[in-house]
């Protein structure tokens, strides 16, 4: 490897010196082809839409499953468990109640394996959740790609107005957590068992399905500003994403960057949604950093951008943290499932009796 890094890094600097280039072409004539990178296969895509297709297909039986309440019919169809992964809230009370107690309620169960799996995913791979699992994340930057080709370019907030608007999702993670840690053993019971929490995810069904003007309009500004702005909602406004990026910043791996080999053509930077000046840094050991591997496709010279333990270390392909955050966050969602852990203990019959006092339930706090 170190003979390695020597002729590519000699090789490299009696090419380019230390020219800063941003066309892929010039790079191209003046390095050696056998230190250039071709483009992969969009591994990170295909898992995308793997998560894209289980949500729908969670979200359509869960459309039967509310209609079949709304007709009267208890059992026409089961209830998807996977819906609990949008009850995020629900699921650090859960989490918190399990830390103290050492009992997994039966009420939202699945969430919690969810929420475990996730945070166990961004403690050891970054916050890979963020842009290979959550749907929300691909449907963020799916607008922003969109908007770049509609205006092209996307824009970029000056710092002054940037960084007070990034603390916002800090103070919203900070409200959550401070709210749930100060309530009691009791408190925590009692609202994991709630009437209000059992029909949680019901009730956010109904507020999509009969959606206010009001929130159509706050949506419609957070879509328009996404097709400006790379990842609006992710970056400023996401409490859930705020919490694995802090939880990310303790965990081993990284992307790092090999100085000798780097060309400072900072393809990388201008890839990263997350505006990170990944061509300033040896590690990337930012909140903010995703795990995307955009930038690792953006490098022209191989091996000089890699997400690894440690410098030195061959970084992980696309490949193979792929299979690792599937192995992990389906690993858990398997053993739950297994041990009989994944459904609720609420009937049909249960869910119905609630549903014809949906109205009157409220959350109690």
């Amino acid at each position: 490897m170190d003979a390695y890094r020597t002729k590519s890094s000699e090789t490299i600097r009696e090419a380019v010196g230390t020219a800063r280039l941003k066309d892929g072409r010039t790079v191209r004539r003046l390095v050696d082809k056998s230190l250039l990178r071709g483009r992969g296969p969009d591994i990170r895509g295909y898992v995308q839409m793997l998560f894209l297709f289980i949500t729908l297909w969670i979200g359509v039986d869960f459309y039967l499953f509310v209609g079949g309440l709304e007709r009267g019919v208890a059992s026409a169809t089961a209830r998807p468990p996977g819906v609990e992964s949008f009850l995020p809230i629900s699921a650090l009370m859960s989490f918190r109640y399990f830390i103290l107690t050492g009992i997994l309620n039966h009420v939202h169960p699945s969430g919690f394996f969810i929420f475990v799996a996730i945070l166990l995913v961004s403690t050891l791979m970054k916050k890979g959740f963020c842009s290979w699992i959550c749907p929300v994340g691909y449907i963020s930057e799916s607008l922003f790609e969109l908007g770049a080709k509609m205006f092209g370019r996307n824009f970029r907030l000056p710092r002054v107005i940037d960084v007070p608007l990034r603390s916002l999702k800090y103070l919203l993670l900070a409200f959550f957590l401070v709210a749930v840690s100060a309530l009691s053993v009791d408190e925590l019971r009692s609202f994991i068992y709630s009437d209000y929490n059992k029909v949680a995810d019901i009730k956010m069904y109904l507020f999509f399905a009969h959606i206010s003007t009001a929130a159509i309009l706050v949506i419609g500004a957070l879509v328009v500003l996404s097709l400006l702005y790379k990842n609006f909602w992710c970056r400023y406004a996401c409490p859930y994403g705020t919490l694995l990026g802090i939880t990310s910043l303790i965990g081993p791996m990284k992307i790092r960057r090999v100085e000798q080999t780097c060309i400072d053509c900072g393809k990388c930077a201008d890839a990263c949604p997350s505006l990170l000046p990944v061509d300033k840094l040896d590690a990337v050991n930012s909140p903010e950093c995703i795990a995307c591997y955009s930038c690792v496709e953006a490098c022209p010279v191989k091996h000089t951008l890699n997400m690894s333990m440690a410098s030195g270390r061959k970084g992980l392909s696309q490949k193979q943290y792929a299979l690792l955050l599937l192995g992990v966050y389906f690993g858990i969602v398997g053993v739950a499932m297994i041990a009989g852990l994944w459904q609720n203990s609420l009937s049909p019959h249960e869910y119905l009796e609630l549903f014809r006092n949906i109205g009157s339930i409220s959350h109690g706090f």
